[in-house]
Parts: structure tokens; C-alpha cells; sequence
């Protein structure tokens, strides 16, 4: 299994996707489910970057820009 790359997806992902990443910060596996929406929203193939179950590991740089795009959704609400 290797590292996704949300961060440099992220504009080309849905709102829905973006927002289970904003729901999910702590998420360090990406769920099957997930992935396979990040492949169809962004034309990439990350098949092959993918567990025998279909999840793929975030990298930290993406951990924490999720981190932080969840803490400014979060502060934006107060």
C-alpha cells in the first residue's frame, strides 16, 4: 500500500468526498469506498496503490492538510 496525494487533488474532488475527508481528519487508511470515488472524481488510477482490501494510506502531508482544512470548516460553524 502506498500514499495518496489528496492535497493535490483536492479541488478536483466532489464536495461529498471533501467532506467525509473534513468528517474523518483523524483517518489515516482511506476506506475502499472512498478511494474508489477519489478515482472516479480525479480520472487517476489508484488501483495499484492499494491494499488487497482497496484502502490506501494517506500521507502525513495529507493528514495534516486534512487537519487543517477540518479545523477551518470547524471554526467557520462558531
Amino acid at each position: 500500500m502506498t500514499d495518496m496525494h489528496i492535497k493535490e487533488q483536492w479541488k478536483r474532488l466532489s464536495p461529498a468526498t471533501r467532506q467525509w475527508f473534513i468528517d474523518n481528519p483523524g483517518c489515516v487508511i482511506v476506506p475502499r469506498t472512498i478511494t474508489t470515488a477519489i478515482n472516479t472524481e480525479t480520472g487517476e488510477n489508484t488501483d495499484t496503490d492499494t491494499d488487497t482490501h482497496g484502502e490506501t494510506l494517506l500521507s502525513e502531508e495529507d493528514r495534516l492538510f486534512i487537519q487543517a482544512k477540518s479545523h477551518d470548516d470547524a471554526t467557520r460553524g462558531l
